[in-house]
């Protein structure tokens, strides 16, 4: 059993200097640049530098619908890159960045767990190389200039109560949710109501995320849309003539991350776009780099399958060119028992008693969950592997009761202790991985770009989520036309939605049904190239609990950092 926390069992890792972690990829040295020992920056030359070399297998890590307790899927993405050294595939792992609002509040850090977390652990939970503050600067440089524009005579006649470019911040700070800005004296600037985000639900985050080069990322940034002008145009930052000075911000924040696992497997750490609104999943350009560095690609996408990975599937592969071979569902016994509905899970507190209690019943009852959620990833063509993520207190009888589930779909199933075990915990799933990876691939995007803006909110609904249709509320419905009329119905969309439930409902567990999915406002992210509908009250800048996780984090009596989780 690992007894040591994760940052003292991060800190106990051996690294190997960042140039022979580069040279696993292929990267030379030349195209790299260090920040400090144990991070360094991937030009983008890296992409047409491995151009020739074949392509690697490419797999997704997803999951059933999350709980409070969380399933460890970061920790299952790394330790799977761990497990393919052992049985001779040399994989790459590309994640998000993690936000430090999550990692001062009451997540904690995102670098994976035990023996299966990405080094140096402080410096990716902390800043890393100030690629979101570059996010921060060049959202906020907007946010400045089009408040100024306003406040010079406002030429683009922009509606001061439709500019729906707010700021953002990286920390939880609820009292900044909505905010009155332009107090003071008329050289101050117009008064209007606006409001802070975190940085990861920026669209400037989700556009990084999604560019392809320098010179996308600067035509993106260009076509994003911050409001609309007195006729109902849209007003672009083309136009207000802030896309080159963001471009400049961003310069060096679009080139990827490289770290390693304290097993030494290259990982990629780069751009971290919120999962709600955006498709929360890390960026293009690693993705790009990382597929022509090894035998496997070893990718995470946010939340649940319904989520993350269907937006994996028809957002950033669109904007990417690349296939999936296969994806990994992560599960849990207690994640499954939590879907029976029996239960009352709250974060932060003790778990319920009769939660830890041998039931294989119940783990058959949440797995109409995991039913889904493995149906969802096959609605693509893509072949699913069942990852069941070992608890100590975890029963023989349950794991077997998910591999009945598993079998009765005729889908693959392992037992994984990557925690307490690093890669070799995951053997069995790196082989299943393997093996389902070589089957014959018949991948598809959910709906077709033609299709109307609504015909593919309800696709997503119906096919995805189990709704019996749709409900859309007058604005809501308004907007969608106004945004076909305006050009934009041929983007994909990313339904903003609870993650804590395959409904739009987070109290409903498994795999509600008999339900209407609605959309009560529906909004554009131009320049990421996607339209979201949202469906409930989505926050976008989270709160701090009553006891944050900032209350342990400091620095002992050497200058070392202590309470990082």
């Amino acid at each position: 059993m690992v007894l040591a926390t994760d940052l003292e069992l991060a800190r106990g890792a051996t690294l190997k200097p960042l140039p022979d972690i580069a040279g696993q990829l292929g990267v030379g040295e030349h195209l790299l640049e260090p920040y400090g020992d144990g991070v360094a920056k991937v030009k983008l030359e890296a992409i047409a530098e491995l151009a020739d070399r074949p392509p690697a297998k490419y797999v997704v890590v997803t999951a059933i619908t999350p709980t409070p307790l969380g399933e460890g899927k970061t920790t299952t993405t790394v330790g799977l890159g761990q497990a393919f050294a052992h049985i001779g595939r040399r994989a790459v792992v590309a994640i998000r960045q993690p936000s430090m609002g999550p990692t001062f509040g009451i997540k904690g850090g995102a670098a994976g767990g035990g023996y299966s977390q990405v080094v140096p652990m402080e410096l990716l939970n902390l800043h890393l190389t100030g690629d979101m503050h570059a996010v921060t600067a060049a959202h906020n440089l907007l946010a400045a200039m089009i408040d100024n524009h306003i406040h010079q005579g406002n030429q683009l006649a922009i509606e001061q109560h439709d500019v729906t470019w707010r700021r953002v911040l990286d920390v939880n700070d609820r009292v900044l949710r909505n905010v009155i800005i332009g107090l003071g004296y008329k050289q101050d600037g117009v008064l209007r109501q606006s409001g802070f985000d975190i940085t990861a639900a920026s669209e400037v985050m989700a556009v990084l995320a999604l560019a392809t080069s320098l010179q996308d990322l600067r035509r993106r940034l260009g076509r994003m849309v911050v409001g609309y002008d007195r006729h109902g145009e849209p007003v672009t930052t083309e136009q207000l003539k802030a896309a080159g000075a963001m471009t400049v911000l961003l310069r060096e924040a679009i080139k990827p991350n490289l770290l390693q696992t304290m097993e030494n497997t290259p990982v990629l750490v780069h751009a971290g776009p919120f999962g709600n609104i955006a498709h929360g999943n890390s960026s293009v350009v690693a993705d790009l780099i990382g597929i022509r560095g090894g035998d496997v690609l070893v990718t995470e996408a946010g939340f649940g399958a319904d989520m993350g990975a269907e937006r994996f599937f028809n957002i950033k592969c669109r904007a990417s060119g690349l296939r999936p071979d296969a994806a990994v569902v992560v599960t849990t016994i207690r994640a499954l028992k939590a879907h029976s509905g029996r239960h009352r899970i709250v974060a932060g507190k003790p778990l319920p008693a009769a939660l830890t209690e041998e039931n294989p019943d119940e783990v058959h009852m949440g797995g109409a969950n995991l039913r889904k959620q493995l149906d969802n990833v096959r609605l693509h063509g893509v072949t699913p592997v069942v990852a069941i993520n070992a608890f100590p207190g975890d029963h023989p009888s349950e794991h077997a009761a998910v591999r009945e589930i598993a079998a009765e779909l005729g889908v693959r199933a392992a037992v994984c202790t990557h925690f307490a075990d690093g890669g070799r915990g995951a053997v069995e799933l790196a082989e299943a991985v393997a093996e389902a990876a070589e089957e014959p691939g018949g991948f598809r995007f959910l709906y077709p770009d033609e299709a109307s803006l609504r015909q593919k909110i309800e696709t997503v609904a119906r096919r995805v989520y189990g709704a019996d249709g749709v409900e859309y509320d007058l604005t809501a419905a308004r907007q969608l036309d106004a945004y076909e009329r305006n050009g934009f119905g041929h983007l994909p969309v990313c339904i903003a939605k609870t993650h804590l439930s395959i409904s739009s409902d987070p109290s409903l567990k498994g795999a509600p049904t008999g339900w209407v999915l609605p959309v009560r406002e529906v909004r554009a992210s131009v320049g990421a190239g996607f339209i979201y509908p949202i469906c409930g009250d989505m926050r976008t800048m989270p709160g701090l609990g009553l006891h944050p996780a900032a209350e342990r984090i400091d620095i002992d009596e050497h200058g070392e950092i202590v309470g990082l989780s």
